[in-house]
């Protein structure tokens, strides 16, 4: 596996533990947010600069990075959550977007080198 494939898969290991924490209801808000701060520095660090091979990578990137400012503001909204159902309804919406993030990463991680077709 690339080093730059080794990045996106600690994303998406990072992006499980996440999901995991929020769907077992085992998350709060503080630690949404250090988790959301994890993530976005992960990205903003190390895989947002990587020149890709392939160039079908970088709609994805462009995505990411999207979806990861659309978390920031659902943790916002989180935080804001005073009611149990607003609070759950909030837990759900991070939830799907995780899951988002994760099929990015995964279509990402499928990615055929363009090499490896001309044969």
């Amino acid at each position: 596996m690339s080093l730059n494939l080794e990045k996106y898969q600690s994303l998406v290991t990072l992006l499980l533990e996440f999901r995991q924490g929020i769907n077992t209801n085992q998350i709060v808000v503080t630690e949404a947010r250090q988790r959301l701060a994890g993530l976005k520095q992960l990205f903003g660090e190390e895989i947002a600069p990587l020149a890709e091979e392939d160039a079908r990578i970088q709609p994805y990137k462009t995505e990411i990075s999207k979806q990861l400012r659309l978390l920031e503001v659902d943790v916002m909204f989180l935080q804001g959550a005073r009611q149990p159902s607003t609070a759950k309804t909030r837990l759900d919406t991070i939830s799907d977007r995780l899951n988002t993030l994760i099929q990015y990463c995964h279509a990402i991680l499928q990615q055929t080198p363009p090499d490896t077709n001309e044969d």
